[in-house]
């Protein structure tokens, strides 16, 4: 199916690298104007922005910290001053920091918790707001299949993915009557430099688990965040569509 958001404008936060690189790159292919959040990689944000050349007057690469709720509010005005209205969201920022529980720094837990989960709230919170006057929208999470399983030495992140899963059914039963739907993507092992530090024994090992038997694609994400941005997913709301080889 090929999806038309020509006449939409959509927030990518953390859009610049990996996953939301590729779903930023599918909107503007859509016709979508394409907002795209990034923290601190102006290299990364550059060479998105290079890569998408031909759709230059449909970007605008917005640098901020989404663990700071005064710096997302900010944001959001700049983008109802410049932009108007917007009717998705998509929350595709997120760190790993690994060790084992016993000899976990605190900062560890507390920087991975305050961006994926708080962070997540931040940015939401604000969304909401503008979606709601506008009885329209569609919020999509980008999760992880380590939320409901949990993997040794991430018990950081595990708990904060876990976390979106819980905080997205229960914001889509407070929107539903603005029309407002939200949902998670959880994509599985996929080919960015978010796994680029595994080991080669590590990448056999977790490719052995994986029924499809190999890593998935950021194109394979962002095409299923598409659909659950789309006018056609309007029945759709509070689900995880696992995007994992069949993890």
């Amino acid at each position: 199916m090929q999806f038309d958001f020509s006449d939409q404008t959509a927030i990518v936060v953390g859009g610049t690298r990996g996953i939301g690189r590729a779903i930023s790159g599918a909107f503007l292919q859509s016709g979508a104007k394409v907002i795209a959040t990034y923290q601190s990689n102006d290299q990364a944000a550059k060479e998105f922005e290079g890569a998408n050349a031909d759709f230059a007057d449909r970007i605008d690469l917005q640098k901020f910290d989404i663990t700071q709720y005064h710096e997302v509010e900010a944001f959001f005005r700049t983008v109802e001053e410049k932009h108007g209205p917007f009717q998705i969201l998509v929350n595709s920022s997120g760190i790993r920091k690994d060790s084992v529980v016993g000899l976990m720094k605190e900062s560890d837990w507390q920087q991975v918790i305050d961006t994926n989960l708080t962070g997540t709230f931040n940015v939401c919170k604000q969304a909401v707001l503008g979606l709601m006057r506008q009885r329209y929208g569609r919020i999509i999470l980008i999760t992880s299949p380590i939320g409901k399983f949990g993997f040794a030495g991430q018990s950081n992140y595990a708990a904060s993915k876990a976390g979106q899963v819980a905080f997205t059914r229960s914001l889509s039963k407070e929107v539903a009557s603005r029309k407002i739907t939200v949902n998670c993507v959880s994509p599985g092992f996929i080919e960015t430099d978010f796994i680029a530090d595994l080991s080669e024994e590590q990448r056999k090992a977790y490719i052995g688990q994986i029924p499809l038997k190999r890593f998935g694609t950021a194109q394979e994400v962002a095409r299923s965040v598409l659909f659950l941005a789309s006018k056609e997913s309007s029945y759709i709301t509070g689900t995880v569509n696992e995007v994992s080889g069949g993890l």
